[in-house]
Formats: structure tokens, C-alpha cells, sequence
């Protein structure tokens, strides 16, 4: 067991505030660290620091701030182990888990370290002689970043480097829960060299440090990864004093069963949707909608494979799934339990403190709210169908549009409902769950602002704005 850490604000270059609030493994509740928490004050000395540093980050040239980010990713690579262990600790995910996440945040800083040897902006052709128009990509300025706790260095990786190498400075407030994992990625893109102010750190409530930085005048974007409810409120306060936002929030994420899938194969990809990371991720599966060739025996066959599945510490040798995060979050999960319990036919999901099972139900009715609302935790409600366009209608039905997906060893079938079903990010006999980096991601309807995406070079655009220069060269 490793000591409880100190962490503090990081503001300015320095490690700031008075550690007060514990945070606590979620297997062994054990206090992993001790954090600082903090006010509208902590957040105005951020911004201030941001704004301080910003103007000679942007005039460093790009591959110069590129070179930061890959130096950042060698040094989170020689530690992956030891910052995955932490993450473990904080978070709760199998060390497997944790070692992926951290080899995520090492590949993005990487990516878009690598972005700054790329060109940005186009070049035009003018209908004005002796005239050369071209774009150029400018950044924002002061960027606030709102973290989760379910992937507590992947999303802020990802939301980090974009916003870095595109010349802005940022403010940071990492979820509550899993505040150490943030300041080990400080603590390598500082080791790297990166200039004081660049990066800040406030630790600390969401209806504190978060409002304050959605509300505060001089940061110029919000990206926030969390609760719909939550995410609607920052949209109304950024919006309201003309920042720009970017939100990504919750699903409930739909893999529909066709009769010519193997129920086997159809089940191993559900379970890996919907129970790894102990179902806490807004791309999980949630929701199956099989057609009825198929259904029980597809029910058989994931019952068996839950049944597989056993919950313990992350950090045992050959866990398989770690505990719920949180009481917060097993009361959510225990309380759609005994609705499924009550309503439908409930297999698994018996609870052991956190340790909770993975849960199949059937029988419910579509309009359920254990269909229809976000969990997040093991759970999978299957569903029958008649054939794909009913199938599909039911994946639309949802106020979500994350991540939705197929199993089908039919081509047209496929392809049928890439083009229909209403989605981000579609899946064809893969688990909704896992994402690429180079690609883009964000959803529609309730899961996101659905304006500008993650991940990719199409992150760079919302951490960036177009300049078009008219260049004339008279002779």
C-alpha cells in the first residue's frame, strides 16, 4: 500500500493550497490522497496565470511545443506501471485497464506532438491578380478543461494536448474522485519543460471551481466530458457570456443481435461493451435489441459469460472487473437492480460492498427507465425485435446518440444501419466500448453539443479559429 498523497492546486508552476479532502480507494476505501479544494478565488489566480503565459505559448513555434508533448509521452511511458497503479487506486479499473488508459494518454500526447510539424490552414486560389489567400488556425486564448472520473488521464490527455499544441493555455479541473492521475500528467508535461502558466490545476467541487471557470469572463472555451444535467448548465452559463462550448455526455448505447450472428461471438462483444471498466464508460452497452432467431440463445450465452465474470481488487493478480467507483454510484446501480428485479428477469448482479456483478434482464418494456436512463454501471437490458428496421426505430427512440452497434454477418445489414441508425459513433461486430485516437468523436441529441468533435486532427477545431489573409504582391 502506498502512502496517501498531498496534492495541490498547480498555479503558476507551483503546487499551491492547504490538502484538506480525502480521496479514498474505492476497493479497500483506503485514502489515497489528501487534496486541496478549491474556490472562485484559486480559480481567478488560474485564469490570471493562464493569461500571464499564454502570449509567449503561442509565439513558441509549433514543432517547439510539439516537442514538449512527445517528451511528456517518453516520460509517462517510463513510469506507465507506477501511474497506472495510482489509477487503480483512485478509480477502482483492473490494472489491465489501467495500464490500456495510460498507453492512451502516452499515444495522445504523441499524436498531437507529432501535429506540430504539420502545416495548418489552406492556401486559395484568388480571383484578384497577383494575390495569394490562404487561413490560418489562431488559438482561443485561456481554455478551461471539466474532467470525469471514469477515465482520469485518457480524457484529459485528450483534451490536453490538442488545446496545447494549438498555442492555448489552459485551467484544469479534474473530477473529484481521481485527482492523482491529473497531477501525474502534470507533473511530466512540467519535467518536460513546459512553461509555467501553461497548465493549472484546480482540484475541488464542480459547483465551485467549475462554475467558476464556466462563468468566468476571460476563458475563452469550456470542453466538459460528464452528466448531461451537468453539461446543459455549463452550455447555459458559457453560452450565456458568448464562450464556446464543448460538451460530451451521457449514452445509452444500443448493440442490436441479428439472426445471423453467432450468439456466442454476439455475446462476447456485449460483455465487453457493456461490462468492462465495470460498465462505467458513456460509450458502454447498455441495451441489446435482438431479433427473435436469435434472442435466447443470445440471452443464454451472455447470462454464461456474466457468470464468468467476477469483481475484486484491480490490483489482484488476474482480476477481471473492479468495484463500482463510488457509494453514489453503486446506490445508483443497486436502485436499477431492484427495478430490474422487480419489473423483469433479472440473472446476476448480487453485490458484495462494491463489488458488484455483472446483470442481465429481460422482459422489461421499452418505455422502462432501466431501459431508457443512463446507468453506469454492469448492467445489460435485452430487448426483442422483430427484424433491423425495427430494431433500428428502437435505437433511435433514445434521448442519447453516443455510440450504437450491430452484430450481423451480413454486409447490406450493416451498412443498413451505418447509414440510419442516429449515432456518433457506430460499431459493426465490435463492443460499442474503445475508441481509435486519430478519429473523430462526439455524438448527437442528448450525448453532446454536437458541434465540434474530439479526438483527431478535427479536436484542433475547437481549440482553434480561422484567420483568412488576402496577400497581394503588386510588381
Amino acid at each position: 500500500m502506498t502512502a496517501a498523497l498531498e496534492l495541490r492546486h498547480f498555479i503558476g508552476g507551483e503546487w499551491v493550497g492547504q490538502p484538506e479532502v480525502e480521496s479514498r480507494n474505492p476497493f479497500d476505501d483506503s485514502v489515497v490522497a489528501v487534496v486541496a479544494s478549491g474556490t472562485a478565488a484559486t480559480v481567478a489566480d488560474a485564469v490570471a496565470a493562464a493569461q500571464a503565459a499564454q502570449p509567449a505559448w503561442e509565439a513558441l513555434p509549433a514543432p517547439k511545443r510539439g516537442a514538449i508533448l512527445l517528451d511528456a509521452a517518453d516520460l509517462l511511458r517510463s513510469r506507465q506501471r507506477a501511474v497506472a497503479e495510482d489509477l487503480v487506486r483512485e478509480e477502482g479499473k483492473t490494472l489491465a485497464e489501467a495500464m490500456g488508459e495510460v498507453r492512451r494518454a502516452i499515444d495522445v500526447f504523441r499524436f498531437f506532438g507529432s501535429l506540430g510539424w504539420r502545416a495548418s490552414g489552406d492556401v486559395f486560389p484568388s480571383n484578384t491578380p497577383d494575390t495569394m489567400v490562404y487561413t490560418r488556425r489562431e488559438p482561443l486564448g485561456v481554455v478551461g478543461l471539466v474532467t470525469p472520473w471514469n477515465f482520469p488521464i485518457a480524457i484529459p490527455a485528450w483534451k490536453l494536448a490538442p488545446a496545447l499544441i494549438s498555442g492555448n493555455t489552459v485551467v484544469l479541473k479534474p473530477a473529484e474522485l481521481t485527482p492523482r492521475s491529473v497531477h501525474n500528467l502534470a507533473s511530466v508535461l512540467a519535467e518536460a519543460g513546459l512553461p509555467d502558466g501553461v497548465l493549472n490545476i484546480v482540484n475541488g467541487k464542480g459547483s465551485v471551481v467549475g462554475e467558476a471557470l464556466a462563468a468566468h469572463p476571460d476563458v475563452a472555451a469550456i470542453s466538459f466530458t460528464g452528466s448531461t444535467k451537468v453539461g446543459e448548465h455549463i452550455r447555459g452559463v458559457v453560452q450565456g457570456r458568448r464562450g464556446r462550448v464543448q460538451l460530451e455526455m451521457g449514452g445509452k448505447n444500443a448493440l442490436v443481435v441479428l439472426d445471423d450472428a453467432d450468439p456466442d461471438v454476439a455475446a462476447a462483444v456485449a460483455a465487453a461493451g457493456g461490462f468492462g471498466l465495470t460498465g462505467q464508460a458513456c460509450t458502454a452497452t447498455s441495451r441489446v435489441i435482438a431479433t427473435g432467431g436469435i434472442h435466447d440463445a443470445f440471452v443464454d450465452a451472455l447470462a454464461k459469460v456474466a457468470a464468468t465474470i467476477v469483481p475484486g481488487d484491480g490490483l489482484a493478480d488476474g482480476a477481471m472487473m473492479g468495484p463500482v467507483v463510488s457509494d453514489a454510484q453503486l446506490a445508483t446501480d443497486l436502485a436499477a437492480l431492484e427495478k430490474a428485479r422487480a419489473d423483469g428477469n433479472l440473472i446476476g448482479g448480487e453485490s458484495d460492498g462494491r463489488l458488484l456483478r455483472p446483470a442481465v434482464v429481460t422482459g422489461l418494456p421499452a418505455d422502462h427507465s432501466v431501459v431508457t436512463d443512463e446507468v453506469f454501471g454492469p448492467l445489460i437490458a435485452v430487448l426483442p425485435t422483430t427484424d433491423l428496421d425495427a430494431a433500428i426505430e428502437a435505437v433511435n427512440s433514445s434521448a442519447y446518440g453516443l455510440a450504437a452497434g450491430i452484430c450481423t454477418t451480413n454486409l447490406a445489414s450493416a451498412q443498413h444501419f451505418a447509414a440510419r441508425a442516429h449515432a456518433g459513433v457506430i460499431k459493426v461486430n465490435r463492443p460499442t466500448a474503445g475508441l481509435d485516437l486519430n478519429v473523430p468523436f462526439g455524438g448527437v441529441k442528448a450525448s453532446s453539443t454536437n458541434t465540434f468533435r474530439e479526438q483527431g486532427e478535427a479536436a484542433l477545431e475547437f481549440y482553434t479559429w480561422s484567420k483568412t489573409v488576402y496577400l497581394g504582391h503588386d510588381r
